[in-house]
């Protein structure tokens, strides 16, 4: 099974840079091994994009959920993408975490990932509760804690949809509107 996904660019328009934070969710890595959180920082340079932050904490709900917090009310940080923690093993409460800071959850990100990943290593992606939302005007991304399953989430879901050239929408164009309803 391959999944084919309709790619557009407008090209007259540049690209916008967006400042990631990158946090690595595990009780056992640590920055010499951290082989999702560099896979992700390697993709978010090679795209034109900026690293603001990046760390790794341990699995505790509390914990994660403080960090990606700080991180909402950082006016340095546009996105986050957190690996790790996203399984069905006890350990694993990056979901959780993420629920409780998300304002609005971002259903169809899960939902999309899932495809992407049955196309590449079959019914084993059942395994996965990646997710995402936003949150004080920030983007909020859980992703597994492989670095396959980073590639995977990046280069097909969230290198198009971060480029403010991707047709016909993209998270970039509607970065300034995520809080209007604070302006009231």
């Amino acid at each position: 099974m391959t999944l084919e996904m309709p790619r557009r660019y407008d090209e007259s328009r540049p690209l916008e840079p967006v400042r990631f934070a990158v946090l690595t969710v595990s009780d056992t890595r640590s920055a010499a091994d951290d082989r999702s959180g560099d896979t992700l920082v390697e993709r978010i340079s090679a795209a034109g994009h900026v690293l603001a932050a990046r760390g790794i904490v341990r699995d505790e709900r509390a914990v994660i959920a403080e960090r990606l917090r700080a991180w909402v009310a950082d006016p340095g940080v546009d996105a986050v993408l957190t690996t790790g923690g996203t399984g069905l093993t006890g350990r694993d409460v990056t979901v959780e975490a993420h629920r409780d800071v998300y304002e609005k959850e971002i259903e169809a990100f899960g939902v999309i990932f899932t495809m992407v990943s049955v196309a590449k290593i079959g019914t084993s992606a059942i395994q996965s509760r990646a997710c995402a939302g936003v949150a004080g005007g920030t983007y909020l991304f859980a992703l597994p804690g492989s670095p396959g399953a980073c590639r995977d989430a990046w280069d097909e879901i969230l290198a198009p949809q971060f480029d403010l050239r991707h047709r016909p929408c993209n998270f970039v164009e509607i970065m300034p509107r995520l809080e209007e309803h604070r302006r009231k």
